[in-house]
C-alpha cells in the first residue's frame, strides 16, 4: 500500500456503467458502517448503473479515482434542488474505498469534481454531510467549503440521532458575474 497522502499514480476518469459493481461495493460499506449516508440499505449494482447513466445523461460529472485498475473512490454531482432557480447549484457526493481513506484520494476526487462542475456551469457546490462525519467535514474544509448550516437530529441510524451539516463552496465566478443563461 502507498504511503499516506501519495496520490501521484491515481487516475481520475469519468465513470462507466461497467464500474457499477465496484461503486456499489464502496457505497455498501459506507451505508452499513457509517453515517455519511442516511440510506440503511445499499443500492444494488443495477441501481448504481442507472444512477451513473442518469447523471452522465445530464452532462454532469461522475468521476472515478483509479489505480492499477482498482477503483479507489468516486464522486459525482446532482442538482441541489429540482426547481429552475437552483439550476446553478449542485450537490456533491463522494465516497472512498475504506482501504484508501486518509491517503489523499478524496482530495484529488473532490478537486477534480469542482473543476468539472464549474465547466458544466455550476456556480455553487453544496455538501450535505450526514452524521456530521468529521472526515467529510475536514475534506470539504480543506478545499474551501465553509459551513452554511447544521440541522440537528434529522436522521436516525445505528440507534442514535444524527445531524446533517451543510457546507458550501463557490465555483468559478460564483455570484460575481451574470451567467451566460438564465434558468429555464
Amino acid at each position: 500500500m502507498d504511503n499516506a497522502g501519495q496520490t501521484g499514480d491515481v487516475m481520475i476518469r469519468m465513470a462507466q456503467g461497467s464500474d457499477a459493481d465496484a461503486i456499489a461495493q464502496i457505497y455498501a460499506y459506507h451505508v452499513l458502517n457509517g453515517t455519511a449516508s442516511f440510506d440503511i440499505v445499499p443500492r444494488s449494482s443495477a441501481e448504481t448503473e442507472q444512477k451513473i447513466a442518469d447523471i452522465l445523461s445530464k452532462g454532469w460529472p461522475f468521476l472515478i479515482a483509479e489505480r492499477d485498475n482498482r477503483i479507489l473512490g468516486y464522486a459525482y454531482v446532482t442538482a441541489f434542488r429540482d426547481r429552475p432557480a437552483y439550476g446553478f447549484t449542485c450537490k456533491d457526493s463522494i465516497y472512498v474505498d475504506p482501504d484508501f481513506m486518509g491517503q489523499g484520494v478524496g482530495v484529488k476526487l473532490l478537486r477534480a469534481l469542482m473543476v468539472q462542475a464549474t465547466q458544466c456551469g455550476f456556480r455553487q457546490m453544496v455538501a450535505v454531510i450526514g452524521g456530521a462525519e468529521p472526515a467529510s467535514v475536514k475534506l470539504h474544509s480543506k478545499l474551501g467549503f465553509t459551513q452554511s448550516g447544521r440541522m440537528r437530529s434529522v436522521g436516525r441510524k445505528f440507534g442514535r440521532w444524527l445531524d446533517s451539516v451543510y457546507m458550501q463552496a463557490e465555483l468559478g465566478d460564483a455570484d460575481r458575474a451574470v451567467p451566460a443563461r438564465e434558468p429555464a
